[in-house]
């Protein structure tokens, strides 16, 4: 039990912890989660815990790993699968899209795919490109697939484990740059969050900002400033890319009447343009101004002299908040 304050990383790591204990058929396998417990330690501990039986290093061969776990996961296994970054996910795509996806569909609901892939996401961390990227949308644009993006300690904890308990395959992004931040206070007693369910994280009245992963950060850090010049801007954590809750989202741009979002991903094709197109052919009638959208340019994740400038930062969202509290 840990009733003190856990990063989202050790948050990751008790929820791990928890579901071995709770389900014998939980396995943990990937490069280097093991004897290192991690490229960024979130699977310490495990092997001392559970064994290597059921905390197994892989070589490095990620389109292995993703044939493997569809094998694992249809014969009643839970696989957990951690691709060391975002970027090293592209040679699993075969296997995600062709096998894990379709399994219910292809077998009639014979077999299902309850598999989890973790894989840290996002820049800020000074790492190359493919270390640093996000690019969720390319999961979220697959029928069969669920996409989380946890943004807290106490939210990585519960929708991990909901993702485990999960009958058919989940992509679980953790932002790396928020690995070791903001620590929180979190109690290790296995509660689950439910999936397909947005966080509303701050009330308002004004302005809905809609983000997820590390730019809830800077977007809460805008909610505050613009909360000293009057404005009541209320945030939410979409959480979960695929499906999304756009019930929640509507609700709340039905009573503000102007939305914007905010995310690290670039801007063409992105999650955002699906959030803003599902709420014009939602809500058209009630928005008192044009949804602006804060991205990342299209283009890769530069080296991280110029991390500052490709991540969207408080000024740039303030910026949009501005344009669209000014439409009349």
């Amino acid at each position: 039990m840990s009733n003190g304050k856990v990063t989202l990383l050790e948050a990751v790591n008790l929820a791990l912890h928890r579901a071995m204990r709770e389900d014998e058929n939980v396995i943990v396998l990937g490069e280097d989660v093991g004897v290192n417990g991690g490229v960024f330690r979130a699977t310490l501990g495990l092997r001392d815990s559970f064994g290597f039986k059921r905390v197994i290093d892989s070589p490095l061969a990620e389109t292995m790993l993703g044939g493997l776990v569809v094998g694992m996961a249809a014969q009643g296994l839970k696989p957990v699968v951690e691709i060391q970054f975002m970027g090293f996910i592209y040679a699993t795509m075969e296997h995600l899209v062709s096998h894990a996806s379709r399994m219910r569909n292809r077998t009639r609901g014979r077999l299902t795919c309850p598999m989890v892939l973790r894989s840290p996401m996002g820049a800020g961390i000074r790492a190359p490109e493919h270390h640093s990227e996000s690019t969720e949308a390319l999961f979220a644009h697959i029928p069969g697939l669920r996409v989380v993006i946890p943004s807290s300690p106490a939210r990585a904890y519960g929708l991990l484990l909901a993702a485990i308990d999960d009958p058919d395959p989940v992509i679980f992004l953790e932002p790396t740059r928020l690995y070791r931040m903001n620590p929180q206070p979190l109690l290790d007693d296995g509660k689950r969050l439910p999936l397909d369910t947005c966080f509303t994280l701050r009330e308002g009245s004004d302005i809905t900002l809609i983000s997820w992963g590390a730019s809830v950060m800077e977007t809460l850090q805008a909610a505050t400033q613009l909360a000293e010049q009057g404005v009541s801007a209320e945030v939410i954590d979409v959480a979960s890319i695929k499906p999304l809750d756009l019930d929640t989202m509507e609700a709340s741009v039905r009573k503000t009447g102007r939305c914007v979002i905010v995310h690290e991903a670039p801007r063409s094709c992105g999650v955002g343009a699906e959030i803003a197109a599902s709420l014009y052919e939602r809500v058209l009638l009630e928005l008192q101004a044009p949804i602006q959208r804060v991205t990342a340019p299209d283009i890769p994740p530069p080296l991280y002299r110029l991390e500052s400038l490709y991540m969207p930062g408080v000024e740039d969202i303030l910026h949009a908040c501005d344009t669209v509290l000014r439409h009349a």
